[in-house]
């Protein structure tokens, strides 16, 4: 890489390892879950098993090219990453979970990428050979690209964005505006061409996220606070150790309470009032309880 490009390049190059490396990351809470769990029933191996063939493939195209350094790094640790997902993936999924992956293991790292270095090798000579591998990789890169148009059918069908991460969607983007000008700048349309669909399927998502969320909080402030209910009194039975609930008051009986209570307080204060220093008050006022007559019953015959 020379003169001003090549810096440019070179830069742009960081920068796509450095988003790369943080999407190569984003699987880690997904798995810690997974381990706390101790089972990958209900998760799927696919996204591990194509990054890993994708990286394999972009390390093989960097090796047949003179100029594309930063391809290596990247991919490097993608290769890396994505061996200890499937690994993990392996250790804890089901049965039938398992063996699904190990066969598309079997396809695609396995079958497909060595079918595709025996056939490049032995057909395919000096600059053909990269072309060639560049094609295939241009290819896989836009399948993969293609495939975030389930979420965004999902996302539309639904009017919901619960399964459309907003922050991997916008490094996504991100990453494929860094590799995009990395191509660019190297002339290599094999690494520039497949990161326009990649972003401009990125902008799509973020503009799906934008627009559903916001619906999502309007229905919320919609929705209706649930009724309150309506006082009930319950008295709790000595003789029966059960309680009793008495019908419901309404407000005008509620009020009537209200003013009783505070017409008690009241007269409890005034007693107190008229009577503050004589401790005779409290006996005299028994005395008087005592003189009143006391009804008797009688019984009839």
């Amino acid at each position: 890489m020379t003169g001003i490009s090549g810096h440019w390049a070179f830069a742009f190059g960081v920068l796509g390892n450095i988003i790369s490396f943080i999407v190569f990351l984003s699987p880690i809470p997904t798995f810690y879950t997974i381990y706390k769990k101790k089972t990958a029933e209900g998760y799927q191996s696919i996204p591990y098993v194509i990054a890993l063939f994708s990286s394999m493939l972009w390390i093989y195209y960097a090796f047949l090219k003179t100029n594309v350094t930063l391809l290596i790094t990247i991919n490097s640790f993608g290769i890396f990453i994505e061996t200890i997902y499937v690994g993990l993936y392996l250790f804890y999924a089901p049965k039938k979970a398992r063996v699904h992956t190990v066969k598309m293991l079997l396809l695609t790292v396995v079958g497909g990428f060595g079918a595709i270095i025996l056939v490049t090798q032995f057909l395919f000579k000096g600059v053909v050979r990269g072309q060639i591998v560049g094609w295939i990789c241009l290819i896989f890169a836009l399948s993969v690209f293609v495939a975030p148009l389930g979420i965004v059918r999902q996302v539309i069908k639904t009017k919901s964005v619960e399964y459309m991460p907003l922050l991997l969607s916008v490094f996504l983007t991100l990453s494929a505006v860094m590799w995009f000008f990395y191509g660019l700048l190297l002339k290599d349309i094999n690494i520039a061409a497949p990161n326009v669909l990649g972003f401009i399927f990125g902008v799509l998502q973020i503009v799906l996220y934008a627009i559903y969320s916001k619906k999502e909080k309007v229905i919320l402030k919609e929705q209706k606070l649930p009724e309150i209910q309506k006082p009930a009194v319950i008295v709790a039975d000595d003789n029966t150790n059960a309680n009793k609930k008495l019908p419901e008051l309404t407000h005008e009986q509620i009020i009537d309470i209200v003013k009783l209570a505070g017409l008690l307080t009241c007269t409890e204060k005034s007693h107190v009032a008229t009577c503050p220093h004589d401790v005779n008050c409290g006996v005299e006022a028994t005395n008087v309880e005592n003189n009143i007559p006391k009804l008797q019953t009688v019984e009839a015959s």
